[in-house]
């Protein structure tokens, strides 16, 4: 439990007895900190307390404070207490101190009665300190004695009492009060607490957001930051592991880099913190699989294994972590040397934690785990074998009852069934099955899908070697609900699908029922969908889905005996005779479901024909045709067979449902097949008039010239072979003429005169007109992704219609009417000009204009940052565009016009750009595995973008420039840093579609009061004076620096009725006593005047908001309405030179007393008799959107004005103006009551 003790200041609210805080007072307590720290017991506070009432007159208030435990015995005490009987001023004083002091007394001697005596006697002070924050004292150290009883005792009673006294401790101290970080902390941990015995997860949720709220008041740099962090990981800890919410998950990582933070390297806990966030790491590694998180949890580990060396406490935790971690990153990336590593740290691990450890189970179980893994990899039994011995160790530290026990019975099960299978010892396959039933017996309902899928396996296994049909009909039935917890995208799906198409295949074996074949090849087929060429289990799932084809082809003709394949090769040869039955049945009934079949098998039959090695028909074709591995027993003939079969099925089906994916599929087969038919070889000629019919398929589908002109030179080649008379020579003569001519038509389509001249001439002028509207809107240069040559205007247009694109819209406008020719030339147009936009920071030696003008860029020296733009063409070409955007050499920087447009322009330009590319200095990655091609519509980037930039996802997706939420664009880039300082106003001309001067050279500061004070002209919108910090010499009522917007704009919440009240009459006595306050050097009282009566002409009424103007700039003159609440006494509660920290406290008319602080002593700048107000700036939009201002009523103007808001304070000026005078914190204000919202008015202050 957090019992941290308040600081020893009084907050700046009054006390109950309705008098402000004493300044004397509060000048001596400020001298005993400075003697006595608060958490010494060097100087009891009660001696001096005493010499204060001998110095202050009695008239004077009184403030009692909440301490640590005091130096004065309790004997002491005890007769300071009967000095004060009851009805003595000082008795609540002398009840606090002596149950304080029995508290310490009971910290130190553990005896129970002095803590129960302790919460007797604050009882009784609360019954003297019904209200006002003297209470809130008394209210905590209760709280924290109840606690404490609980710790010792175990008596709910006590926790339940300890929560709802820290509530009401709580209450008494809003945002801003003294102590509210303590009371937050301790009630979140008392809430957590109760979460530990209840498991109510209510507690835990308002724990959680208890100690959030602590954490932002805890901010760097503060001492309890720790504590706060700590607690606040270990509710996000328990509640992650209830309901596996990555978000907490994300939450702990970022909490546990900032605990990691505050405990640098030569820090006690610096090990703790790294071994923690790299398990948390690892943790989210197993929820993303996020290969980074697991590299980084890798490297942490090592860290802190260096600081552990031999005989250190955490070494063997960090062995066993880090273990873990490099058989993760084995199982992600196959690399032997991670799994070798991971062996050898498991036995150091394990020599450390002998067998009382009480992680000495867990740490033989994986290593057990990583064994059986080595022993998969290079097939030494001594691996397995002592995998076993592991294995039978860790389930005898395991017994019944133990929650890893299923986990252990299933690994040892797994590692006998392997020596099974290596083996064939008949007793290993018994002991896996009986192991794996009690591991599924133990596993809860619901989550034993892979428990369920090994079983099945086992008895699978059983059921072959002794033919026992109850084996085989218990697997089908386990197999079945285990699918059923396997949905689509589970990892054991395709495994599940597997082996129940094994089982009822076995069946039909034995029993010859059809159905049972025929859903073991669905299941079969489904699995094969569920493992991609290149999956390790796609090679077993294909032969036994090959068997189970070629089963019911057997079966279907009525074979008088089945013949079981066992090579792959001859299945493979079985599958392709059989697709060409299917072909021939095709031909002769066109039945497409025949040649469905008949493309399923053959290709069946190729991927069974490929070597281990090969994940792909493509990469094994290459290999073999270019003579690597010539060597390798394979049959070239049944290859090429097998490929131009399947290129002759995907044509036929083209040509049968005109599907461009099967004629593309057939071009490819085509292609290979002629790589195994070589100059000479006899059916290269036939090959090669194969691939040109189907490449002029695709012409008369695509109209793309190349195609046309591949297949004129393929059929040429083909007539060279052939020789006049040969076999096939007039057919490929006759298709020759063919595609000449189809070519010839073409050519004089477009050549043609008459009318059709007359259209084509319409349709080039209309493209041109096209391409001239696009291309206003985009960048003037741009960079050719193909040739890296940068291209104006004209080149740009130039490359389009001399590309095969022009052509073909050309040709193809021809086909359409008129609607159909302006849809496709803007679709055509519009795809062609796609550009892709760099987005970067400035390094040293960025190329300009002057350097890449006139140059290739792919062929420029990579020195500077020009691999850098050269990497950014060779992306944007990767991915398909033509063309790319760069600021650094696509913009003259020389031409100040030019400059001037493309900065006005910038934003429509990324905006409308097809694809930014953002360069992150060390890498060029692009997010892989979206759900879209499209970020804006992938979740999780977006939210990651929201985290990260803290723009709401829905502006970042759907985001229209303008005034509106002026503040919040503000803050979006309060953080941002450019290479020349006003880039930064700069670049917002376009997010707020302004149009200024660009003039370089100006100041920061007078950049971004110019767009300031246009956003005020433009919109009247006042949020953009919610700052705080330095003010800007442009106007006082503008930040000099962006960074001023960082800080969020929100007032604290409006305050429950009770409080108002409180505040009413705390701020009537309060003003009484400030007009008291006599002027020194500790306690300024400033001499206000009163407001010029000749000024206030200006002035609305509140009731007729509609009359009232908007904020406006004549020049630099700010003409603001505001609801003006004059100022009527201000007191120097605190002064620090050294840090420019001054703080007051102020009391105004119509408002509760309130506390600012200011970066300058405001004596200094507040002319004599000056006139002081809190202005609160006046927009129509504060009475809500929807509000009727010809008609607003009294409830609908305290709904809204009757509310904290930020205060500008406002000094007067020679010749009715207003200078505003900066705070480094927040004003945040509050009106008094109901009637001095519906009394005030608004006023019109010119402010320079």
């Amino acid at each position: 439990m957090c019992q941290a003790e308040p600081n020893t200041s009084c907050p700046v609210s009054p006390t109950d007895d309705n008098q402000l805080f004493d300044p004397s007072l509060h000048d001596l307590l400020k001298e005993y900190s400075q003697i006595s720290s608060p958490f010494s017991n060097q100087f009891p506070l009660l001696e001096f307390i005493t010499l204060f009432h001998k110095s202050t007159p009695k008239t004077a208030p009184r403030c009692s404070l909440s301490l640590p435990d005091y130096p004065l015995s309790g004997l002491d005490r005890r007769e300071e207490l009967e000095r004060c009987p009851p009805g003595h001023d000082g008795r609540y004083l002398a009840l606090f101190d002596l149950a304080k002091a029995l508290y310490g007394r009971f910290k130190k001697d553990g005896k129970i009665d002095d803590l129960n005596g302790a919460i007797a006697l604050h009882r009784n002070a609360l019954e003297l300190r019904p209200v006002g924050w003297a209470r809130s004292l008394s209210l905590h150290d209760l709280a924290v004695c109840f606690a404490k009883r609980y710790i010792e005792l175990g008596a709910a009673d006590d926790l339940e009492e300890a929560i709802v006294i820290a509530r009401e401790a709580l209450e008494l101290r809003p945002p801003g009060y003294v102590g509210r970080d303590l009371s937050l902390h301790n009630l979140g941990t008392y809430l957590w607490t109760r979460f530990a015995t209840k498991a109510e997860h209510c507690d835990l949720e308002e724990a959680i957001n208890m100690l959030r709220a602590t954490l932002e008041l805890h901010t760097p740099g503060h001492l309890d930051r720790s504590s706060t962090l700590r607690f606040l990981v270990l509710c996000l800890s328990n509640r992650y592991e209830n309901q596996r919410s990555v978000k907490d998950l994300e939450e702990l990582v970022t909490l546990r880099r900032a605990q990691l933070e505050l405990c640098p390297r030569g820090n006690a806990n610096h090990v703790e913190c790294l071994h923690n966030l790299a398990c948390d790491l690892r943790t989210r590694f197993t929820e993303t699989a996020e290969i980074r998180d697991l590299e980084e949890s890798i490297a942490l580990h090592h860290a802190a294994l260096v600081q552990c060396p031999s005989g250190h406490p955490a070494r063997s935790s960090t062995l066993y972590e880090l273990a873990l971690c490099l058989s993760n990153r084995h199982d992600k990336l196959g690399e032997a040397d991670n799994l070798e590593e991971a062996v050898k740290l498991g036995y150091e691990a394990l020599a450390l934690r002998p067998s009382t450890h009480p992680d000495h189970d867990a740490t033989l179980h994986n290593l057990a785990c990583d064994l059986r893994r080595m022993f998969a990899k290079t097939e030494a039994i001594h691996y397995l074998e002592e995998s076993i011995q592991l294995h039978v160790a860790a389930l005898e530290r395991r017994p019944p009852g133990h929650p890893a026990r299923s986990l252990t019975l299933h690994e040892l099960a797994l590692c006998l069934s392997i020596r099974h299978d290596k083996h064939g010892v008949a007793d290993d396959l018994e002991e896996a099955i009986k192991l794996g039933r009690e591991a599924l017996e133990l596993s809860p309902s619901g989550h034993a899908d892979r428990l369920q899928i090994f079983l099945a396996r086992g008895l699978r296994k059983r059921f072959l070697q002794n033919t026992a049909t109850g084996d085989l009909e218990e697997s089908i039935a386990l197999l079945r609900p285990a699918l059923e917890l396997c949905p689509i995208g589970h990892p054991d799906r395709s495994s599940a699908l597997h082996e129940l198409a094994l089982c009822l295949s076995h069946r039909h074996d034995e029993h010859g029922v059809a159905n049972d074949l025929k859903e073991a090849i669905l299941h079969g087929r489904a699995a094969l969908k569920f493992c991609p060429p290149g999956h390790p289990d796609r090679g077993i799932i294909l032969y036994s889905h090959a068997c189970d084809l070629w089963k019911k082809f057997q079966f279907r003709n009525q074979a008088a005996s089945v013949v079981r394949l066992i090579s792959r090769v001859d299945l493979a040869s079985s599958l392709f005779d059989l697709s060409r039955r299917l072909w021939d049945r095709f031909r002769k009934h066109l039945m497409v479901t025949n040649l469905d079949s008949a493309i399923c098998l053959a290709t069946h039959a190729l991927e069974l024909r490929l070597p281990p090695e090969d994940v792909s028909v493509t990469g094994w074709v290459q290999r073999l045709s270019s003579g690597a591995n010539s060597d390798e027993f394979f049959m070239p003939g049944r290859a090429v067979d097998n490929l131009c079969a399947l290129a002759n099925y995907h044509r036929a089906r083209f040509q049968t449902l005109h599907d461009i994916v099967d004629l593309n599929e057939a071009i490819t087969f085509y292609r290979h097949t002629l790589q195994f038919c070589p100059s000479g070889h006899p059916n290269r000629a036939s090959s090669i008039h194969d691939l040109a019919q189907s490449l002029a398929d695709r012409f008369r589908k695509q109209s793309t010239a190349a195609d046309l002109d591949e297949a004129i030179a393929l059929q040429q080649e083909a007539l060279q072979l052939l020789g006049r008379g040969g076999a096939g020579y007039d057919i490929s003569r006759r298709s020759l003429a063919t595609y000449v001519q189809m070519r010839i038509r073409t050519q004089t389509a477009m050549m043609s005169s008459g009318v059709s001249g007359t259209v084509h001439f319409d349709v080039e002028q209309v493209i041109r007109n096209t391409i001239f509207e696009t291309l206003k809107t985009m960048p003037t240069r741009l960079l050719h992704t193909h040739t890296g040559i940068l291209c104006n205007r004209d080149a740009q247009v130039s490359h389009f219609l001399s590309s095969q694109q022009y052509s073909k819209l050309v040709s193809l406008c021809k086909t359409c009417d008129r609607i159909q020719q302006m849809e496709l030339i803007h679709t055509e147009v519009s795809r062609y000009f796609q550009y892709v936009m760099l987005s970067h920071r400035w390094g040293t030696g960025e190329p300009s204009l002057h350097d890449v003008e006139g140059q290739k860029v792919y062929n420029m020296p990579v020195i500077g940052s020009f691999g850098k733009l050269q990497g950014f063409c060779a992306m944007a070409c990767e991915w398909d565009y033509l063309w790319a955007w760069s600021d650094t050499c696509c913009i003259d920087q020389h031409s100040s016009a030019e400059l001037q447009e493309s900065i006005g322009s910038m934003f429509a330009w990324y905006r409308q750009s097809a694809l930014t590319i953002i360069y992150l200095s060390d890498n060029w990655t692009l997010y892989k595995n979206l759900t879209s091609t499209n970020h804006k519509k992938d979740a999780a980037i977006l939210a990651e973008l929201e985290r990260e930039t803290g723009v709401e996802s829905q502006f970042l997706s759907n985001f229209s420039p303008g005034m509106d939420d002026a503040r919040s664009r503000l803050q979006w880039v309060s953080s941002r840093r450019t290479t020349r300082p006003e880039d930064i106003a700069y670049s917002l001309f376009g997010i707020f579609d302004v149009h200024l001067p660009v003039l370089y050279g100006e100041s920061a500061v007078n950049a971004l009061g110019r767009l300031l004070t246009e956003i005020v002209s433009q919109s009247g919108d006042i949020s953009i004076l919610d700052w705080v910090g330095e003010p800007s010499p442009f106007h006082s009522c503008f930040p000099a620096h962006i960074t001023s917007y960082q800080r969020l704009s929100t007032p604290p919440p409006h305050r429950n009725a009770n409080e108002q009240s409180s505040a009413i009459s705390e701020g009537l006595s309060s003003l009484e006593a400030l007009q008291d306050v006599p002027c020194s050097p500790t306690a300024w009282a400033v001499q206000l005047g009163t407001s010029d009566s000749s000024v206030r002409s200006d002035v609305y009424d509140i009731h007729s908001p509609a009359r009232v103007p908007l904020a406006r700039f004549f020049g630099r003159l700010l003409t603001l309405p505001c609801i003006a609440y004059q100022v009527t006494a201000v007191l120097l509660k605190d002064a620090d030179p050294s840090t420019a920290s001054y703080t007051y406290y102020m009391q105004a008319s119509g408002l509760t007393p309130l506390e600012i602080t200011l970066p300058v002593r405001l004596e200094d700048i507040v002319r004599s008799q000056g006139v002081l107000y809190l202005a609160r700036p006046w927009h129509s939009k504060l009475l809500g959107p929807f509000a009727e201002l010809d008609a607003v009523t009294e409830e609908q103007l305290v709904s809204a004005l009757w509310t904290p808001f930020n205060a500008l304070l406002l000094t007067q000026l020679p010749h009715n103006e207003y200078r505003r005078i900066a705070s480094s914190t927040l004003i945040t204000a509050h009106p008094i009551d109901r009637d001095s919202v519906l009394n005030s008015k608004i006023r019109m202050f010119n402010i320079v």
